[in-house]
């Protein structure tokens, strides 16, 4: 048994046996000082540990994410809620990257809008605490899209004639401030814009606010699922059409699937269209 603890202790396990003990090979003793060691040790995380003949862990049965990738748009929320950075966006879809980074507790299960992760139990590395922990300490500058800098190069521009004047006709427009109930929803053409798209695109006033009420918002600086206020608005207001402007980087997808999610919601049937913005200013 001191042999067997000592694997433990110099950490080789990040946790503890959890009711089932199961190993490779016929050595009761291991068996019986692994149940010893339930009793001892607090746990740190839950699952049955898969051993050799020589105490050594391989592979535990446990609780971890899996992700929907056909309900996944990319939204990156799962990403900023997990605090352990096994979950990254690949391919405009979230991916878990590290299996031995998931601690299994779920803090990204409520950051999905789309209901895309869930809870499985099946063979996984077991959680390993201190790898995380180096991660962290030698954390790179976010893979986000969304995040990575980068300089556009741009044309010299003609100056205008003179001032331009904005075409805004309502406030508040942030999605967060904004009242479920007011006049200027009456029969509306509503814009539910990204905040960055008035900034990237550069006539966005003139193609976009004019004639519409504007609400904007960033799914992944607010940190809210819009879907639940948005369908209130839409239930109790007369929206004639929703315009939803969103950036190309996956994280405006957040966006765009709360405003769907939202019309469904509402039980009215209302036409929606999406217009996708690069970051260079170009309509896709």
């Amino acid at each position: 048994c001191q042999f067997v603890f000592e694997e433990f202790h110099t950490g080789i396990h990040d946790g503890r046996p959890n009711l089932i003990t199961r190993f490779f090979g016929d050595n009761h003793i291991l068996g019986f000082c692994f149940t010893l060691f339930n009793h001892l040790v607090p746990p740190q995380s839950a699952g049955i540990y898969i051993l050799n003949a020589n105490g050594k862990s391989t592979i535990m049965l446990r609780k971890i994410i899996r992700i929907d990738e056909e309900r996944c748009t990319g939204c990156g929320l799962c990403a900023d809620a997990c605090h352990e950075g096994a979950i990254g966006i690949v391919n405009n879809k979230a991916k878990l990257l590290r299996e031995d980074f998931c601690d299994g507790l779920g803090d990204c299960l409520p950051a999905c809008p789309e209901n895309a992760i869930t809870f499985e139990e099946r063979e996984a590395p077991a959680y390993n605490e201190a790898a995380v922990k180096a991660a962290k300490m030698n954390k790179q500058p976010c893979g986000c899209p969304g995040m990575q800098a980068k300089k556009l190069e741009r044309s010299p521009a003609a100056e205008p004639a003179g001032p331009v004047p904005g075409q805004l006709s309502n406030w508040p427009v942030q999605i967060k401030l904004v009242p479920v109930q007011a006049p200027y929803f009456a029969d509306a053409d509503l814009l539910v814009a990204a905040d960055c798209t008035a900034f990237a695109y550069g006539n966005f006033h003139a193609e976009f606010i004019r004639n519409q009420i504007t609400i904007i918002g960033c799914p992944k600086l607010d940190g809210v699922d819009y879907a639940e206020k948005l369908g209130a608005v839409f239930a109790q207001n007369s929206i004639r059409s929703i315009t939803v402007t969103r950036m190309q980087v996956p994280c405006c997808g957040g966006l765009e699937a709360a405003v769907r999610r939202a019309v469904a919601e509402s039980g009215k049937e209302i036409p929606l269209s999406v217009v996708t913005i690069s970051a260079d200013g170009r309509i896709l």
